[in-house]
């Protein structure tokens, strides 16, 4: 941090009261001429933007783990589902929430009043900055010149342009495998881990149902093909048996009818030799 980022340091986290002649007594004190024309030059910042520098120098670890956990759910967010993401929501706003109660305490312990809607600002800022990069490290620099507000969050924040002096880069997600973020993709990979089996067994078990149906109606396909295939052979067993009752009688039928046709062939012989008989006796 340069002497200038310093000094505005100490001025942005000053009584908003003395902003003005405090800027200005530094700036007169500064041999460097450029530097005091930069001090001068220093907006005094609002009432909200004020209360969040008084919070990020005076408990800058816990803002800083903060944001670094914002950072570390902002990369994990594409691994979490609708139900996740929303709790996640619920609990970060739960967050800002505290970290904006914390930062006004800390300014009410110095005489200031803070109102409903300076509240809001802060929290508005706090919030901005877990959404965003620039917005974090300008809530981290203790510089601010004004409260955030980044809207739809479709355009990235410039930290340059509401932070005095220069702005380091924004707090980087920790890599710690046993955290609360690891411990949330560890979850969502099983919970998908789950709904994949969970899957892959109600498909197996509606094939299996499918195979157990089809199973069935073989079966008693079968049953009943088994079934008319006895009837047909006990038919057929029948029908040989009456073919064989047949043919024996029409053999004998036809043995019968040829003693028949032979005894006719003799009565008509008979009767033909007494006719001729009869007609040679009769007187002329």
């Amino acid at each position: 941090m340069t002497e200038f980022d310093s000094i505005a340091a100490e001025l942005y986290s000053g009584a908003p009261g003395d902003f003005v002649s405090a800027r200005n007594a530094r700036a007169k004190q500064m041999a460097d001429v450029d530097v005091a024309a930069r001090i001068r030059a220093l907006r005094k910042p609002t009432t909200a933007a004020w209360v969040v520098n008084l919070f990020a120098q005076e408990r800058a670890q816990q803002l800083q783990e903060a944001l670094q956990l914002a950072a570390a759910l902002r990369e994990a967010q594409a691994d979490l589902d609708a139900p996740t993401l929303a709790k996640l929501s619920r609990d970060r706003r739960a967050l800002t929430g505290r970290l904006a109660e914390d930062a006004a305490e800390l300014a009410r312990a110095r005489g200031a009043h803070i109102t409903a809607a300076t509240l809001d600002a802060v929290q508005r800022t706090i919030s901005a900055a877990f959404f965003d990069p620039g917005a974090a490290a300008a809530v981290a620099s203790g510089r601010l010149t004004t409260d955030l507000d980044i809207g739809d969050g479709t355009t990235p924040l410039d930290p340059s342009t509401v932070v005095a002096g220069d702005v380091e880069d924004a707090p980087a997600a920790q890599e710690r495998p046993d955290d609360e973020v690891a411990a949330m993709r560890a979850r969502r990979r099983a919970q998908q881990a789950l709904k994949e089996a969970e899957r892959a067994r109600d498909a197996a078990e509606r094939e299996h149902a499918a195979t157990l149906r089809a199973l069935h109606d073989a079966s008693r396909r079968a049953e009943q093909i088994a079934a008319r295939i006895d009837e047909l052979e006990e038919g057929l067993k029948t029908a040989r048996e009456s073919a064989h009752a047949v043919a024996t009688t029409l053999a004998g039928a036809e043995a019968e009818e040829q003693r028949a046709a032979a005894e006719l062939a003799r009565r008509e012989a008979a009767v033909a030799e007494v006719r001729a008989a009869s007609v040679g006796d009769s007187p002329a």
